[in-house]
């Protein structure tokens, strides 16, 4: 599981079949907590990876969000297989980060 900031969206002419229904997003991944803390309440690019992933929860542009990726990506759809890599399965309403 991933922290990642949704950044866009994906509109695609032609899509699998079994996959009608959910929408795209370009997701940019967490990579260190600072990011998190500095950027939570910002517009601003923070640096990471950028992904497409399955849009599960209705999220929107600027929201945290929680990624799975792999093969629990497709674990809501059991017993059902999808053609998936990356899905994103929470909106995250607050993220308190600790440091030592």
């Amino acid at each position: 599981m991933k922290i990642a900031r949704v950044i866009g969206t994906v509109t695609l002419s032609r899509m699998h079949p079994s996959m009608k229904g959910y929408k795209l997003r370009c997701v940019e991944v967490v990579e260190s907590a600072d990011q998190i803390q500095v950027n939570q309440d910002d517009a601003k690019p923070i640096g990471g990876d950028t992904l497409v992933a399955w849009d599960l929860v209705g999220s929107g542009h600027g929201d945290w969000v929680a990624l799975a990726e792999g093969p629990e990506s497709a674990a809501p759809f059991r017993p059902d297989v999808k053609p998936t890599d990356a899905s994103i399965v929470a909106i995250l309403d607050h993220c308190e980060v600790q440091t030592s």
